[in-house]
């Protein structure tokens, strides 16, 4: 039975942290030393094919559930407040929804549960195209990106993920050979039946149009006491946006 990878800061209550597609837990590092200096046992979880957790051929909302419901086990939590984003954050819908008496408050950012068309088709092309068995460093990864993807912001994130996969090979730590394929599974909508009526905050980048304000009937269905609050100055990737104001919303949530 292989146990996701996950780093563990601080004393307290659990908080469980839930990257998005082709991030890891190292995407939350600075947001988790806050966490935890406001007495919170933060695991900065790296989902499955993400990270240091194992790379599988499957991949599917509900395995990834699944994942999260042994690591629990393994690492005996219950109550816990779980927070995702993106991708982690429609894993932590459908785990909040199967598993309501383990899940205290639920924290989603920046998605909701509807069906996304896939999008993240240029960022997988522009990936394929790097020489992995020849790469030499992050710059020649960097300029190769350049010429497809113009958001430098984007792929400084993209190229957290590359390390040295031996001494002389650089790759990705997220399992790309597989994710590439994964794309129509990574949009999939919440189940019709899945209610989660506990606490929950839907925390949205001003900017970005993940979700929107159509969105809303649809967030109550499956999560009737659910609030959305905006963070302003921030597009998607809203917790590295505007750090100071995702966290301070975050823990009025989470400490109310």
């Amino acid at each position: 039975m292989e146990i996701l990878h996950s780093r563990i800061i601080g004393e307290g209550k659990p908080l469980i942290i839930l990257h998005g597609f082709l991030g890891s837990s190292d995407n939350w590092k600075s947001i988790g030393n806050r966490y935890a200096e406001n007495g919170y046992q933060v695991h900065l979880v790296d989902q499955r094919n993400h990270g240091k957790s194992f790379w599988t051929d499957a991949f599917s909302y509900a395995l990834m559930a699944d994942d999260l419901k042994r690591y629990l086990q393994y690492h005996k939590l219950d109550n816990i407040v779980l927070l995702g984003h993106s991708m982690g954050g429609k894993t932590a819908m459908l785990f909040a929804c199967l598993h309501p008496q383990q899940v205290e408050k639920l924290l989603v950012a920046d998605i909701a549960p509807k069906y996304y068309p896939p999008h993240h088709q240029v960022i997988i092309n522009a990936l394929l195209s790097i020489p992995r068995d020849t790469l030499e460093s992050r710059v020649q990864a960097d300029a190769i990106l350049a010429g497809k993807i113009e958001d430098p912001g984007l792929r400084q994130f993209l190229l957290k993920s590359l390390r040295w996969a031996d001494k002389d090979r650089l790759d990705f730590r997220f399992n790309l050979d597989v994710l590439q394929y994964k794309l129509e599974a990574v949009g999939e909508a919440l189940g019709p039946e899945a209610v989660f009526e506990n606490p929950t905050i839907f925390l949205a980048g001003n900017s970005s149009d993940y979700i929107t304000e159509e969105d809303l009937e649809l967030i109550h269905t499956h999560f009737p006491a659910a609030r959305l609050v905006t963070i302003e100055k921030a597009g998607h990737w809203l917790h590295a946006e505007n750090p100071g104001q995702f966290i301070r919303k975050s823990l009025n949530f989470i400490t109310s």
